[in-house]
């Protein structure tokens, strides 16, 4: 996964001279402004990259098993991670997120009605599995 970690730092470097040289011949502030933001999402995916393969590796003891160049496929099998295998919570988020907007639009009682929806199905949707054990 490391390598993955330098291919963003790379992208973040071609993104950086990429945007010098725009805003060197066009001195136009919208396309430069956006370039920049690329080159710090590509770095920042980086670092996040980079800093992640460091822990694993230190949880681990060993590199990664993608990393190693003589390493066979076998050798990453195993659990993965866990993954949520259904919520009803993204659902509930985004109708809440819709109210909202409809708010904006209709009248303030309904965006009011859609704050506190937001607030409180976000709040579902993130402290979903902490409630104990997870019963499908």
């Amino acid at each position: 996964m490391r390598v993955q970690a330098y291919m963003f730092y790379g992208c973040g470097i071609f993104f950086l001279i990429t945007d010098i040289v725009y805003w060197s011949f066009s001195g136009e502030w919208t396309g430069t402004t956006a370039m920049a933001l690329a080159v710090g999402l590509a770095f920042m995916i980086g670092i996040y990259i980079h800093f992640t393969v460091n822990r694993i590796e230190k949880l681990r003891g060993a590199e990664l098993p993608e990393d190693d160049k003589l390493g066979d496929i076998a050798d990453s099998a195993g659990d993965q991670g866990f993954f949520s295998p259904h919520s009803w919570w993204p659902l509930w988020v985004g109708l809440s997120a819709a109210a909202l907007c409809l708010g904006m639009i209709f009248g303030t009682w309904l965006m009011l009605l859609g704050v506190a929806l937001l607030i409180l199905t976000s709040i579902g949707f993130v402290f979903e599995y902490y409630r104990g054990q997870y019963v499908a």
